[in-house]
C-alpha cells in the first residue's frame, strides 16, 4: 500500500486527540464541509523517525455529531437561536484492516484523514491482495467489493453460511448471485465449465426458473452488472427436477408454473433397499440414542441383504412388493410377529421398542409413497445426479411435506457427498445451496442429514463440495458447521437473534445495522478483512417468480432438450415442435 496517504485523496479529517489512538482504532475530527458515513474507507499517514512512513488505513465504524461548548441539554435551544455561542463537530470511530508496513503504532493527533479512492482504497480492503476476486455487490460507495474465492473454493477455506429474517434479508437471492458470480467472473478459469451447482428450492416456484430473464430487468441494473464485470443475463445452463404428482401413475412432475425441461425425480425400491435409504425416512432429528433407531440399522441390512428386483418392485422372502406402502405393510407384519421378529430386529429387541418403530414407519407411507416408486421402474432416469445433469441443477420441494423433504435431501446429500468421496478429487467443484439449515442441522440432537452435513461441513473442502447453507438464526445450527464457514453473511435480524454469541463478529454499530438492514444489503466478513463489508448485490437478471419469467434462450431450451429423454415430451410438445 502506498505510503503517499497524506498527498492524494480527499482530506476530509484529522485524527482527534481527545480520544485514545491505537494500532487497531482510532477517532477522526471530520473537518467543516466534508463528511463521514458508516463503511467509509479512509486513510492515514504516520511518520516516524528513522523508517519509512506508515500507511494506516480502516473503515468507518461509527460517527458521532455533538455541540462543543454546550453544558446542559437545554441549550441545544439557545444555540439554534443563536443566542450561545457553540460548535457543531462530528467524528468517526476508525477500525483499522491495514497497516503497511507492518509497524503496529498509533497515527498522530492532528494527522491528516483521507478518503480513501482508487489503489488506496484497494489495498485498505485487501482487494489487492486477492488473486481470485468474487463481486459480490457494490459498498456505500457504490464501488465494487469482492470477495476472496480463495475461501470460497477449497483453496484455502470453504462453505458460506447466510442468516436473516425469512422474506426481508433476501438469503436465497443472495446465494443465487454469488453463484452467479463464481460462474460467470472467471475466477474459475477453464474449471467453471465443469463446476456444478446444486439447488434445493423449498418455497414456491420461485427458483424454477433461473435460466428464463427477468421481465423487470432495466437499464440501471445492466448498468450494475456491468460495473461488477458481469454480463446481465440469466443462468445459462439449468435442470429442474421436481417430485412426481401424488397418485399419478405416469410420474409426471409435480409443478404448475414451468412446463420446459423439467422431470421427475425418485427411487425405485430396488434403489431404496440396496442403497439402504430406510435410515432417512426417520431423519427428523430425533436422538439417535432412542432404542427404536435400533430396529432401523436391523432392518435396512435385512432389505439390503434379501430384497431382490422383481417385474418394476422388488421380491423378500419370496414375496413381491409393488409399492412402498406395500414394503411398509410387509415389514410392520415381519416384525409384530413372533416368529420372524428375531430374524428382522434381533432377539433382544422388545415389543414397545418395535411398536415405536412401527407407529413411524406407518406414519411415513402417505409422505413417501410418491417417491420411492415399483410402477415406475422401467420410466427414462429418474436419479438426482448433478455430474451428468446441467451446470445448476435445481430440485424442487415446495409441494412435499415435511418427511420427504428431509428424505429428499438427506439421500440426495448422501449420494452426491458418495459420490465426490469415490472421485477422490476436488475438481470438479459441487456448490450445494440450502435453506432452513437449522431445520436439517439443528443444534440439537442427531439424525442421518445432519451427519451427512457435518461430514460436508468438516471434509467437503478436500472433496471439492462447497455448502451455501442459509438460516434464519445461526444460533440455532450446529456449531461445527457454522465455525467451518469461512465466509459469514447476515442480512436483517431479528433483535433477539442479533445478541447471540454467533454474531460476535459484528462490530457493535453493525449489530444495531442489521436490525434495519433493507431487502439487498448484506454485512458480508471473510478472513481477509478484519471488518465485515457493507455491501448491496444488484437485483437478479434471472427469474425470481413465475411472474417475472421472460422467454429462456433458444440454446438453454435446446440443451435440456438433448439432454433428457428424446421421446420426451416438452410442454405439451415434442422437440420438433419447439420453434428455434
Amino acid at each position: 500500500m502506498s505510503a503517499v496517504a497524506d498527498e492524494t485523496g480527499e482530506a476530509v479529517g484529522r485524527v482527534l486527540g481527545t480520544a485514545d489512538a491505537t494500532p487497531l482504532s482510532f477517532w477522526t475530527a471530520v473537518a467543516p464541509g466534508s463528511y463521514l458515513q458508516l463503511d467509509d474507507v479512509v486513510v492515514t499517514r504516520r511518520d516516524l523517525p528513522g523508517r519509512e512512513p506508515v500507511t494506516i488505513a480502516g473503515v468507518v465504524t461509527q460517527v458521532r455529531a455533538r455541540h462543543e461548548g454546550a453544558q446542559f441539554d437545554s441549550d441545544v435551544f439557545a444555540i439554534a437561536d443563536g443566542t450561545l455561542p457553540a460548535l457543531v463537530q462530528e467524528a468517526a470511530e476508525i477500525t483499522t484492516t491495514r497497516v503497511d508496513p507492518e509497524l503496529y503504532v498509533p497515527p498522530s493527533p492532528g494527522a491528516v484523514v483521507r478518503r480513501a479512492t482508487g489503489d488506496l482504497r484497494a489495498a485498505a480492503l485487501h482487494f489487492d491482495r486477492m488473486e481470485k476476486r468474487v463481486p459480490m455487490g457494490t459498498g456505500r460507495d457504490g464501488l465494487p467489493a469482492f470477495l476472496n474465492a480463495d475461501f470460497l473454493d477449497g483453496s484455502r477455506g470453504a462453505h458460506v453460511s447466510i442468516s436473516g429474517i425469512s422474506g426481508v434479508a433476501t438469503k436465497t437471492s443472495f446465494a443465487t448471485f454469488l453463484l452467479y458470480s463464481v460462474f460467470r467472473s472467471g475466477v474459475l478459469g477453464g474449471e467453471a465449465i465443469n463446476a456444478k451447482a446444486l439447488i434445493f428450492n423449498v418455497k414456491g416456484e420461485d427458483l424454477l426458473f433461473l435460466d428464463h430473464p427477468n421481465a423487470r430487468l432495466d437499464d440501471d441494473t445492466t448498468r450494475r452488472y456491468a460495473e461488477l464485470g458481469l454480463p446481465a443475463t440469466p443462468f445459462p445452463d439449468v435442470r429442474v427436477y421436481a417430485p412426481p404428482r401424488a397418485k399419478d401413475s405416469s410420474g409426471a412432475p409435480d409443478v404448475s408454473s414451468r412446463l420446459t425441461g423439467i422431470d421427475s425425480f425418485y427411487w425405485t425400491l430396488a434403489e431404496f433397499c440396496e442403497a439402504r435409504l430406510l435410515p432417512y425416512v426417520f431423519a427428523d432429528a430425533d436422538d439417535e440414542r432412542q432404542q427404536y433407531t435400533m430396529v432401523v440399522h436391523a432392518v435396512t441390512a435385512h432389505l439390503a441383504r434379501h430384497a431382490q428386483p422383481a417385474d418394476g418392485g422388488i421380491s423378500v422372502d419370496g414375496i413381491r412388493l409393488g409399492s412402498y406402502p406395500d414394503l411398509v405393510d410387509f415389514v410392520v407384519a415381519r416384525l409384530t410377529d413372533e416368529e420372524t421378529r428375531g430374524t428382522w430386529a434381533g432377539s433382544a429387541v422388545n415389543t414397545g421398542t418395535v411398536n415405536a418403530f412401527a407407529r413411524r414407519l406407518i406414519a411415513s407411507k402417505k409422505d413417501l409413497a410418491r417417491l420411492i416408486r415399483g410402477d415406475l421402474a422401467e420410466r427414462r432416469p429418474h436419479a438426482i445426479n448433478t455430474a451428468e445433469s446441467a451446470q445448476v441443477t435445481v430440485v424442487d420441494l415446495h409441494n412435499l411435506p415435511d418427511r420427504a423433504q428431509r428424505f429428499v435431501v438427506g439421500v440426495t446429500l448422501k449420494t452426491e457427498f458418495e459420490r465426490k468421496e469415490k472421485a477422490g478429487t476436488a475438481k470438479p467443484l459441487l456448490f450445494v445451496v440450502l435453506d432452513e439449515l437449522n431445520k436439517y442441522a439443528p443444534r440439537e440432537g442427531s439424525s442421518p442429514i445432519k451427519e451427512v452435513l457435518l461430514d460436508i461441513a468438516e471434509r467437503g473442502r478436500s472433496l471439492g463440495v462447497i455448502l451455501i447453507g442459509a438460516q434464519q438464526t445461526a444460533s440455532e445450527v450446529e456449531r461445527r458447521i457454522v465455525t467451518n464457514s469461512a465466509i459469514r453473511v447476515v442480512g436483517r435480524l431479528d433483535p433477539a437473534e442479533a445478541s447471540r454469541p454467533e454474531y460476535g463478529f459484528l462490530p457493535p454499530a453493525q449489530r444495531q445495522r442489521v436490525l434495519l438492514a433493507k431487502p439487498g444489503t448484506m454485512f458480508v466478513s471473510q478472513p481477509d478483512i478484519p471488518v465485515p463489508l457493507c455491501v448491496e448485490f444488484p437485483f437478479p437478471a434471472w427469474a425470481t417468480r413465475p411472474s417475472e419469467a421472460g422467454q429462456a434462450p433458444s440454446a438453454t431450451l435446446r440443451s435440456i432438450v438433448q439432454s433428457a429423454d428424446p421421446f420426451a415430451v416438452v410442454g405439451g410438445r415434442s422437440e420438433d415442435e419447439i420453434p428455434f
